[in-house]
């Protein structure tokens, strides 16, 4: 099936689950057009359809409640309970049952694009080499998130970038487009009880973000509180694509994801509904590689990713031993030539969606 049919397929069967917003899918054909790396991001439910055929053996290992639609652009910051900064994987929207292999790859995979796109100055095989290192000695030592007070100190400076400064980030809130049409009751209740007091008048902005999820809708609150600004978000919640590929079987996994992982949660992270509802802030937010400073250990920002996505799959745990073993039993150089062959999948789909 060519990635236009497909595109088409899954968006019908997306828009059976959820309304969705015409002209932010239109966007995001566009910057799917645009360069590679958009186009992996926005396309995994195609990523779905061809990696068990394009790497073969590296797709057959034990299952985790896999991340789905990971990549170096799907962490972030956000703050814990206790107002610590925490760095981790910032997005569950895909979680699903899946080969722990299929994380791992898919990471790996980012990894060669970004490279390609001179947005990571290290050589493919050693981005994956420290992937895997990573979250090989996560799976060794046990999960650990990573909570920037007292230490990962460079973490904490790569996380914290000109681009995430409180100034231009509620400048960047305050310019979004009023909303202009009703707002689902469902969502301004999710909305309104992470508000930080009852009763607090707000404006309803409109908000495009992301790439797999563009094309539903998200509402942005802002208001004024006590001397400053916040914001809460909710984002229309759908099951995985993997429930599409897999014809209609599982559900939607993110709050098993998040609080089965070995993690600190974000107590602005709630599930209401059919809603996903949280709290927009300069850092709890993702983190895109341009907003990163330029000096940064990539090699070690790479090996943390690896260990981050141990420690989702920690939440797996009577899986770990098989993993483990499984790993071990591998070839050397596996996720490098298995991530190197869906690239070239990837690459090729994105000339054909180019060519329509």
């Amino acid at each position: 099936m060519k990635i236009q049919k497909a595109t088409r397929e899954y968006e019908s069967w997306l828009g059976r689950h959820t309304a969705l917003i015409s002209a932010d899918l239109r966007l995001k054909h566009q910057n799917m057009s645009a360069e590679v790396f958009p186009f992996l991001r926005a396309t995994f439910y195609r990523w779905m359809r061809l990696w068990p055929e394009v790497v073969g053996e590296a797709a057959k290992a034990p299952a985790v409640l896999a991340v789905g639609d990971l990549h170096v652009e799907n962490f972030g910051t956000w703050r814990d309970a206790d107002g610590r900064l925490v760095w981790g994987i910032n997005d569950f929207d895909e979680a699903y049952p899946l080969p722990y292999t299929l994380d791992l790859v898919r990471l790996a995979a980012s990894a060669h694009l970004a490279i390609a796109a001179d947005n990571l100055a290290v050589k493919n095989e050693e981005a994956c080499e420290a992937i895997l290192a990573g979250y090989a000695d996560c799976l060794k030592n046990g999960g650990r998130p990573f909570v920037l007070e007292e230490q990962h100190g460079w973490l904490r400076q790569a996380a914290t970038g000109v681009l995430r400064d409180p100034v231009h980030f509620w400048q960047k809130m305050q310019s979004l487009p009023a909303l202009r049409e009703p707002i689902p009751k469902g969502a301004r209740t999710a909305i309104e009880s992470l508000l930080p007091e009852k009763g607090l008048a707000y404006r309803l902005a409109r908000r495009v973000a992301g790439l797999g999820s563009l094309g539903r809708r998200r509402y942005v609150a802002l208001a004024e509180w006590r001397g400053g600004l916040v914001a809460r978000e909710a984002k229309a919640l759908v099951p995985s694509a993997c429930t599409w590929v897999n014809g209609g079987k599982g559900g939607i996994y993110y709050e098993k994801i998040m609080t089965s992982a070995a993690r600190v949660l974000d107590p602005f992270v709630q599930l209401r509904g059919c809603w996903i509802v949280r709290r927009l802030a300069p850092h709890c937010t993702r983190i895109e590689l341009a907003a990163m400073p330029k000096e940064r250990d990539e090699a070690r920002l790479l090996y943390a990713m690896g260990w981050e996505t141990a420690n989702v799959h920690w939440g797996s745990r009577k899986a770990v031993a098989k993993v483990r073993r499984d790993l071990a039993r591998r070839p050397g150089h596996w996720l490098h030539a298995a991530s190197k062959e869906m690239v070239k999948a990837t690459v090729k789909d994105w000339k054909d969606w180019r060519s329509q």
